[in-house]
């Protein structure tokens, strides 16, 4: 079982490095703000024509200090933070070195606040993004071992007690994978149900949802689409979703121009955005199971796809059924 975010096995050192980082730039900041000419009297340089923009470095200096501070609680989570602050700890000597050794416009000795503002958090930085990207790409960082699919179906149980296992013994099951209960795509996943569930039943194809939320909150927004009634199988740690071979989208597959389209599609049927409950890079997909066996597929290739249900249940349709 992959654990959450907080929990990966993020090195001691890094965490206390992103933190020391805050602590850097907090008191740099408030240095350059409160004294700003002390840095160039102790280099020996011309004071400023304009202070005020000087202080303005030191001030945005200083606010990422919070960001970093925050970021070395749970680095894993936070990584857009982390690179944030490494694209600026990269961009700004690039154009310190244009300026000092090209058009001559900033004096060289302002290298001495490159070294500690910028080159040395490189290492540190990267290596918080290495670890963050693995773990975003389904990489279990920990070394502990992921549910087999039976094991999968066996122990994940509906909100009646029944196992996947079962359910999928007593007729063909329709099992669809949600992203988070939030997401506009999950909502209008939610609303292509509503209006396909009869034929769907009537093919002999039993629906149940996979989410991964509290009970309590998928219930109350399936209740929003009369789906409530359907089994539902919370699985928060996404065991079900690494079993089926669900994997976590790539930045094309979520935030892609195809995406965008898909979005825009998503709320012209009225579906909006909601708050992130669950893993947003999730992945989701729909199967069609009988007797625990994968009779039927469909994985998403972008977030906004839209399988035909109604399609994929009419090819599976119980005998009895025709």
């Amino acid at each position: 079982m992959l654990p959450n975010p907080a929990q990966q096995p993020v090195p001691i050192w890094l965490k206390r490095t992103l933190a020391l980082a805050g602590l850097y730039n907090l008191f740099w900041g408030a240095w350059v703000v409160l004294f700003p000419a002390s840095l160039f009297a102790i280099m020996d340089l011309p004071q400023p024509t304009y202070p005020a923009i000087w202080q303005c470095v030191g001030m945005i200096v200083g606010v990422y200090g919070i960001g970093y501070l925050i970021a070395a609680r749970d680095p894993i989570t936070h990584w857009p933070i982390i690179l944030v602050g490494l694209l600026g700890k990269i961009l700004g000597p690039i154009g310190f070195v244009y300026a000092a050794l090209i058009t001559k416009e900033l004096p060289v000795e302002f290298i001495w606040t490159i070294i500690p503002n910028d080159l040395v958090w490189w290492v540190p930085f990267t290596m918080l993004l290495v670890l963050s990207a693995k773990y975003h790409q389904g990489v279990n960082l920990t070394g502990d071992t992921a549910m087999t699919f039976q094991d999968a179906i066996q122990s994940h149980h509906d909100q009646h007690g029944t196992s996947l296992a079962d359910l999928s013994d007593q007729s063909p099951v329709m099992l669809v994978f949600l992203r988070h209960l939030g997401c506009t795509f999950c909502m209008e996943t939610l609303q292509d149900l509503k209006t396909q569930r009869e034929q769907i039943q009537s093919d002999g194809i039993k629906p149940v949802l996979v989410h991964m939320s509290e009970d309590g909150d998928a219930q109350n927004q399936f209740a929003k689409y009369t789906l409530d009634d359907l089994s539902r199988i919370s699985d928060p740690d996404q065991d079900l979703y690494r079993a089926f071979e669900l994997k976590r989208g790539s930045l094309w597959q979520l935030f892609g121009p195809r995406v965008w389209f898909q979005g825009i599609r998503a709320m012209f049927r009225g579906n909006t955005v909601g708050k992130l409950q669950g893993d947003g890079f999730q992945m989701p997909g729909v199967f069609i199971m009988h007797k625990g066996k994968i009779v039927q597929s469909f994985k998403h290739a972008a977030a906004g796809d839209r399988p035909e249900y109604t399609c994929m249940s009419g090819e599976c349709k119980l005998p009895s059924a025709t």
